[in-house]
């Protein structure tokens, strides 16, 4: 038996369009969960610098896209590098959502789990963005399968299997079975600022709703017997007028944040921050007793003794597809410098 590990999830708002002040802002959160006993910090989807959530007002705005893609967060850069010594000076492992700019200047919604030492242990791109969020961004490939990572927290808790997924990724059943199948203890479901639904008449999907959502984070805290932890971020009026989405179906009330902690067994195990209003900033921290997930996967293991293999069974390709195919040494030299 190990200890029980205090984690963080943050619900707040970053500094939307401005990278360099979303990643002091982040850095400063780091600080603020190491302090507060956590030993394991997640952010929400695309925190980096802001989920550009003008997609669902209108599909084309070249100026707010272009200026969203030279703040977005290159992998291979001083921003990032950061990041890492943020995590290191702190002892803290650190799960990172952001937009991230490759060197063509293509966009990813893409995540990164940082261990205490501030080492990037996984790094990997949303598989299929989400309706209208193709418009900006690009597809994952193969390599981003490999979601898990295991952490090394030390003598007091050990090595830990932590995983994440984007958003709508919760609705992917063979991508979950893959991530379960990985093994992890900890599962970070990263989300965009989320709207409560307006009940039975409501025109939009409950499925993008703040209920909606939470019920996709608890499912599969369910099927993974992990716990999970649910990361949102605020969009308040300021960053409303910033992005023009007073018209839209995604920030347009002052709101958004509604992150919790869930059980390994589905329950919501946190209240929430402010009341739950979704204008309030904070962190909501939560000691997880890592024995649960053992004894809830006594009950329910889908990757074990509760599945048929013999009768179904998920096929896998983790190959990596590159634009340009039997090249020579100097291209994939080039193509190495990605960070891929």
């Amino acid at each position: 038996m190990v200890s029980p590990i205090r984690i963080a999830a943050v619900q707040a708002e970053p500094v939307y369009l401005d990278l360099a002040a979303s990643v002091k802002k982040a850095c400063d959160l780091i600080g603020e969960a190491a302090k507060g006993g956590a030993k394991l910090v997640a952010f929400s989807e695309c925190w980096l610098p802001g989920y550009p959530a003008w997609i669902w007002a209108r599909p084309v705005d070249v100026e707010m896209q272009t200026r969203y893609i030279y703040n977005s967060l290159s992998i291979r850069s001083p921003e990032m590098e950061l990041l890492k010594a943020a995590a290191k000076e702190h002892s803290i492992a650190a799960v990172l959502g952001f937009s991230e700019r490759s060197p063509t200047n293509s966009v990813y919604i893409s995540q990164a789990i940082i261990s205490p030492e501030g080492e990037v242990l996984t790094h990997r791109r949303k598989l299929k963005p989400t309706h209208m969020e193709r418009t900006i961004f690009g597809d994952g490939s193969g390599g981003d399968l490999n979601n898990v990572a295991e952490i090394d927290f030390g003598a007091e808790h050990g090595k830990i299997k932590v995983g994440c997924l984007a958003c709508w990724e919760h609705t992917q059943p063979l991508l979950k079975y893959h991530t379960i199948a990985q093994g992890e203890a900890i599962h970070v479901a990263m989300w965009p600022p989320l709207a409560p639904s307006a009940g039975v008449e409501d025109p939009g999907l409950w499925s993008m709703s703040v209920e909606g959502c939470q019920n996709l984070s608890q499912t599969y805290a369910i099927e993974s017997a992990a716990y999970v932890l649910h990361t949102t971020a605020v969009c308040n009026q300021e960053s409303i007028e910033a992005l023009k989405t007073q018209e839209g179906i995604v920030c347009r009330q002052p709101g958004g944040g509604h992150s919790c902690v869930i059980g390994p067994d589905g329950r919501r195990l946190t209240t929430p921050i402010g009341g739950g209003t979704g204008v309030d900033e904070g962190i909501v921290y939560a000691d997880l007793d890592l024995g649960r997930t053992v004894a809830t996967r006594g009950f329910i293991d889908i990757v074990g003794h509760y599945s048929r293999p013999d009768l179904l069974w998920l096929g896998v390709d983790r190959r990596q597809k590159e634009v340009v195919v039997g090249a020579g040494p100097a291209a994939a030299a080039d193509r190495g410098k990605e960070g891929r």
